[in-house]
């Protein structure tokens, strides 16, 4: 099969697949938004369905997988995710691998019709990046705040997706979080956007690697230690891992 015709093939895949991705989320949203009487748990478990039902999709209508190493580090404690942010892919498949969870983000999130009215139904920590220090004590109030609600906190350190093979600046605010709460920090690494780009609407088949590290204790630590040692293990990961398409 010539370069064109495979172009072709997953131009028309992909598009397959962003038919049900688009069009589910208005659904999911409302049937959130619908769970506005019930705990977290309730609702979670609807808005996460969401996730679950377009990796389905996605191995289904792109041939796209994923595979997890390193599950056994995950701690049956309230613990942070420090995730690699490559692509839109990890923010389903980390509702797919670890327990009940919030996402730091930004506070335009909460704009998008469906989507940010569902990401506000959740709890989610919407924070201004501009804001400076009132953006980490606000992370800090509410992150402490669902750690003691027994949910998981989502942050991505870099802030952004950032392509295959290259490395963003680290932001401090998550191991802030870490060291007041004592909880401890899970590291994550993942190839996803060799298959899912972050400014691409082509998906390539294969297998996702993903790659879990052992928790990085918080407790009697400084953020900035902190942060060092979750970096280096992340990046030090990635640079197994990744093999970007030339």
């Amino acid at each position: 099969m010539n370069k064109a015709l495979v172009t072709a093939v997953r131009l028309v895949r992909s598009s397959v697949f962003s038919v049900v991705f688009v069009t589910t989320i208005p659904l999911f949203a409302l049937l959130t938004l619908l769970c506005f009487p019930f705990p977290f748990k309730v609702r979670y478990a609807v808005a996460s369905r969401w996730a679950l039902l377009n990796l389905w999709w996605l191995k289904r209508s792109c041939g796209l997988g994923y595979r997890v190493s390193g599950a056994e580090h995950i701690p049956r404690e309230t613990a942070i995710i420090f995730s690699k942010h490559q692509s839109t892919w990890e923010t389903l498949a980390l509702q797919a691998i670890f327990p009940p969870q919030v996402w730091v983000m930004k506070r335009e999130l909460l704009r998008i019709p469906f989507f940010g009215w569902a990401l506000a139904m959740l709890g989610s920590i919407a924070i201004d990046r501009k804001a400076g220090r009132k953006a980490i004590d606000q992370l800090i109030t509410q992150g402490r705040q669902r750690l003691d609600d027994g949910r998981w906190v989502v942050v991505f350190p870099e802030g952004t997706r950032i392509a295959p093979g290259q490395r963003g600046r680290y932001r401090i605010g998550g191991a802030v979080l870490a060291e007041h709460s004592g909880h401890p920090i899970v590291p994550v690494a993942h190839n996803a956007g060799e298959f899912w780009p972050r400014k691409g609407f082509i998906k390539r088949p294969g297998e996702i690697q993903v790659v879990i590290g052992p928790p990085i204790q918080s407790q009697g630590r400084a953020a900035a230690e902190i942060l060092k040692e979750a970096e280096t293990w992340i990046e030090d990961t990635m640079a197994r891992i990744s093999n970007p398409p030339r």
